[in-house]
């Protein structure tokens, strides 16, 4: 993509979100749209909102899982930047109208206390991450899901272009040395208003949530960019994404590892 078609798939996005309408297929309009295009149109996307005002806090991995791989004929997990507006209290309540179609994932969040440039190990990881937490990533979709002519849906550039489908980030109260716990089999039963819909494993983010991190650690540096001490990073999510209707009430139950839960209005 040239430069002016980075900035207008991103204008694209940015009026998308401020509109509440979402935009056409961005890999029907560019068709010849990469990976590396769909990451310029990320920053670019992001860009425009840090004008506006925002902070960056972290980032989140998406598509660890093999089933999520597979639907979009994928071999690699995706990313996204998360951003101060982002992040809601442990039982808040979103504000009907400030997403599109809000779903909801139940994942493990890193708080790292030190950087990673992408050569390191996961003992490295480890040794860097502060605390990890009970958390629930709220994706929304700036992008149609299917296109309504050609009923083509859409694919992992148009993902990588709307920052990875990332809308919002909940936090549960608890927060833990990264060894108090074997994150492989840290699971949840997440609940919307008092039924269950999903269960998993961390064993389900590429066999080990660590894994993830690290993956990401690796991607950012093709990219000259690292995770910082301070950061916040979701480390992907180890259920299928759980629709958030307007009265929806989502709760994950962590069992010993923690809690947390989230009200849309």
């Amino acid at each position: 993509m040239t430069p002016e078609q980075v900035a207008a798939a991103a204008d694209a996005l940015f009026e998308a979100e401020r509109s509440g309408v979402q935009t056409g297929l961005l890999s029907l309009a560019w068709p010849g749209m990469g990976m590396d295009d769909a990451y310029a149109v990320q920053a670019a996307f992001v860009a425009r909102k840090m004008a506006a005002g925002r902070k960056r806090i972290g980032w989140k991995i998406g598509l660890t899982s093999r089933a999520m791989q597979d639907a979009l004929k994928i071999d690699t997990p995706d990313s996204g930047i998360l951003l101060d507006d982002m992040l809601f209290a442990d039982g808040a309540e979103v504000p009907a109208g400030r997403f599109i179609q809000p779903r909801v994932e139940a994942e493990i969040a890193f708080v790292m206390k030190a950087p990673l440039s992408g050569g390191e190990s996961r003992e490295a990881v480890i040794a860097a991450t502060e605390t990890v937490a009970p958390a629930l990533e709220i994706l929304d979709t700036r992008v149609l899901r299917a296109d309504p002519a050609t009923g083509r849906a859409r694919i992992i550039t148009d993902t990588i272009s709307d920052n990875a489908a990332n809308a919002g980030i909940v936090l549960g109260a608890e927060r833990h040395a990264i060894d108090a716990f074997d994150l492989r089999w840290v699971g949840a039963v997440v609940t919307r208003n008092g039924v269950v819909e999903e269960t998993g494993l961390g064993a389900g983010v590429l066999n080990d949530p660590v894994t993830s991190v690290l993956w990401l650690a690796r991607r950012m540096a093709q990219y000259g960019q690292r995770i910082e001490a301070g950061d916040l990073v979701l480390s992907g999510s180890f259920i299928r994404p759980v629709e958030c209707p307007p009265g929806a009430r989502i709760a994950a139950d962590f069992g010993t590892f923690g809690s947390v839960s989230v009200r849309f209005g």
